[in-house]
């Protein structure tokens, strides 16, 4: 087994233990919705009911629930005073990507459709609503001490998302060239606050539950805002080209809708002669098709903007570690996040 190899395995097991270790107690949040919200939280969370069995494809990887379970261990508390902050994170996950999917008008979600496609736009904002407040509730009702620094953490961590996603939706609105384009530097603002705002969470959640002091509290959040721009990166990535069948989106999904995405911008802000040809291409007006698309893509890679962002995500993996290598932490566990920090970035869906 190559150390690439043996990494992936001691990855998917420590997912497969949190999962198993969280799963019990996220099937009773659920079940604690109004019938039809369960069942669509059940649809959206990718189970074939609300008792928790998985679709084949359909679920996510548990990435989120599990550093906050690693980092409550990290911090020296036993994993079960994090089940409520890992059951609190997967629910705001989930919701967070039934809304985003209405918003970017995707019709499928881990190879199925949708919330909203399977449901309808208003049924699925109430889902998604009544998953946010059920987080809430369930972070309260934790038996775990410092319940009213958790819930404020979560608070925080709201905020920043839907400040992230504004950022995010205004940029559609704004012009690909000239004063108004929107530069890399704002980009990234927008994703440490969309992307990196929830896994700062979770990985700060853990500390918090766990007692730990307010500057490992501090060091592990700023750990998790790191992943969440690395993640964001390889997500635009994935939104150009990713196969589908491993994204369950079609082929150069984000380019078709002409998002501003790191790889793009990255692309435009060099000063090639592939970056203007793709100016060309963007601002001809509309959706892309097929020939559109490829061509795109070709000229982003062309430019850079592909390398840019491998290099992007890989700086903000580095800086994770660096701040991970700050703390005094339980080694066992400070050694599982390490391992399971590659997988963030080095992933097909």
């Amino acid at each position: 087994m190559t150390p690439a190899t043996a990494s992936q395995a001691a990855a998917s097991q420590t997912l497969a233990r949190c999962r198993e270790l969280v799963q019990p107690a996220l099937v009773e949040a659920v079940e604690r919705l109004h019938p039809w919200l369960a069942d669509m939280a059940a649809h959206s969370l990718g189970w074939t009911g609300t008792h928790g069995n998985f679709v084949p494809g359909s679920q996510g990887k548990g990435v989120r629930q599990a550093l906050t379970v690693l980092c409550a261990e990290a911090a020296g508390a036993p994993a079960e005073c994090a089940l409520a902050g890992a059951v609190t994170v997967e629910l705001v996950h989930t919701f967070s990507l039934v809304h985003d999917d209405i918003m970017d008008g995707d019709e499928t979600r881990r190879q199925r459709a949708s919330t909203w496609k399977a449901y309808g736009p208003g049924p699925a904002i109430l889902a998604g609503d009544a998953m946010c407040a059920l987080a809430a509730q369930v972070l309260c009702d934790s038996p775990a001490g410092q319940v009213g620094a958790a819930v404020r953490h979560l608070a925080d961590s709201l905020h920043d998302m839907a400040r992230g996603q504004a950022d995010d939706l205004c940029f559609e609105f704004r012009s690909w060239t000239g004063p108004d384009a929107v530069g890399v530097h704002e980009y990234r603002s927008m994703a440490e606050h969309k992307t990196g705002a929830l896994l700062g969470c979770a990985t700060g959640l853990g500390a918090v539950l766990a007692g730990a002091p307010a500057a490992t509290v501090a060091g592990l959040t700023r750990a998790g805002r790191h992943l969440g721009v690395a993640f964001q990166a390889v997500d635009d990535l994935l939104g150009i080209w990713g196969e589908p069948e491993d994204t369950g989106k079609p082929v150069y999904s984000d380019l078709r809708r002409l998002k501003k995405t790191y790889p793009v911008l990255a692309a435009l802000a060099t000063d090639t002669v592939a970056a203007g040809q793709l100016i060309g291409i963007l601002e001809s007006g509309g959706t892309l098709d097929d020939a559109g698309a490829r061509q795109a893509a070709d000229l982003i890679e062309e430019a850079g903007g592909r390398s840019a962002t491998q290099r992007e995500a890989q700086q903000h993996l580095d800086r994770a570690h660096d701040c991970l290598a700050a703390l005094d932490l339980e080694p066992t566990a400070c050694d599982e996040i390490r391992a399971l920090l590659p997988s963030l970035i080095h992933r097909r869906a």
